[in-house]
């Protein structure tokens, strides 16, 4: 077994963590405190070929693998987590199923200028009645003439208010039935005739993240802007779900490595009691925890990127990674507030931004409790 990341793996590191730690960190504060999406710093990553690691030279990207993909990931989330979240929904999600589903057409056309990072991509599975019951979604297609028809509304869509984001894959239904069997996948154009961005969502935290409402309003889009295989639209998100989780388990260890950095650096500037609080044993077992967590759910995430680049089966890996790191995440972000104490939950201080952002990532790409389900299924035991 060889655990050391390749020659490319560590330029890829070494790179994102430059980028990240003297573009994005010095901006990070001010981002989640504005809202402002910062359309600078993500044509820088799109310069970088950020947006394209993974995607194959023909189709614009930069012909690498996941396991590049996701180190980027974890380095971009330590200043900020939700441009981490851009590079999952925009590659992880979006770019892959164009290009593993698509028609030769509908890459040239659509994944081309979303892997070079000019346009950015969204997806729509969420709706109001339909959340980890993905399998319930209300929303339609109907064939007319050369045209489908899309009836119904998506909420939680991340990226999509960008005004540089071009086109949203959803779910719908293609029969009245609700069945998982006939949820197809659909290209939507922004700019179709029905397409109307909804309200802006106010969360708690990742306020740089545009998180949108999407309503299709009798929504028009051409006959082949179907993606795959029509009765397989379900399967595909899935596939593509898989490597998502992934994603966010990059993003989780990429926030706590910050939450580590950030407690190790201050915790030996922190003076009381007349010695640094580094020197206490209690603080130094909190830290030694957090290394350890660390350590464990970057490995993992890891080794299923390795097991998804070599084409192999990785759906309990994917699935654990996601699960131990997003709770991991939300622990080590609390220690790490404890640690600074009263400066914690100040917002000039990092690690209350981090905080304030971990318990997300226990709920987009699936819940912690459907990842328990999926893994009891991978375990052989009864539904």
């Amino acid at each position: 077994m060889d655990f050391d990341l390749t020659r490319e793996h560590k330029m890829i590191r070494d790179m994102c963590r430059d980028f990240s730690q003297e573009v994005i960190a010095p901006r990070a504060e001010e981002i989640e405190r504005t809202g402002e999406y910062p359309y600078d710093i993500i044509n820088h990553m799109a310069r970088l070929g950020m947006m394209g690691i993974p995607i194959p030279e023909e189709y614009g990207g930069c012909g690498g693998d996941w396991v590049g993909m996701h180190l980027c990931i974890e380095e971009i989330s330590r200043a900020d987590a939700t441009f981490g979240a851009l590079l999952d929904v925009t590659t992880s999600v979006v770019a892959q199923e164009l290009h593993a589903f698509g028609t030769e057409e509908q890459k040239r056309k659509w994944l081309v200028p979303i892997a070079r990072g000019e346009k950015i991509g969204a997806f729509g599975l969420t709706e109001p009645d339909a959340g980890s019951d993905a399998g319930s979604i209300r929303t339609t297609a109907t064939l007319n003439g050369q045209d489908w028809v899309i009836r119904g509304r998506k909420q939680f869509v991340t990226n999509i208010g960008l005004n540089n984001a071009n086109v949203i894959l959803i779910a719908a239904l293609t029969k009245k039935a609700i069945q998982r069997g006939r949820i197809s996948t659909f290209i939507v154009p922004k700019d179709s005739p029905g397409f109307i961005l909804g309200k802006r969502y106010e969360k708690i935290g990742w306020h740089g993240s545009a998180t949108h409402e999407v309503i299709f309003d009798d929504c028009r889009v051409p006959e082949d802007n179907l993606l795959g295989d029509p009765s397989k639209g379900f399967s595909q998100h899935l596939t593509v779900l898989q490597t998502g989780r992934i994603s966010i388990a990059a993003i989780a260890v990429g926030v706590a490595q910050a939450c580590l950095d950030h407690s190790l650096r201050y915790s030996k500037e922190r003076i009381q009691f007349g010695k640094p609080i580094a020197s206490y044993q209690t603080i130094q077992f909190k830290l030694a925890d957090m290394s350890v967590a660390v350590d464990l759910a970057r490995t993992q995430y890891l080794k299923a990127a390795w097991l998804k680049d070599q084409g192999r089966k990785h759906a309990f890996e994917a699935t654990s990674a996601k699960l131990f790191a997003s709770e991991m995440v939300e622990r080590v972000a609390s220690d790490a507030v404890q640690i600074h104490g009263g400066y914690g939950y100040m917002m000039e201080y990092p690690v209350s931004r981090y905080y304030t952002g971990a318990k997300v990532l226990q709920i987009v790409e699936g819940t912690s409790e459907v990842m328990r389900i999926i893994l009891a299924r991978e375990l052989g035991l009864p539904s």
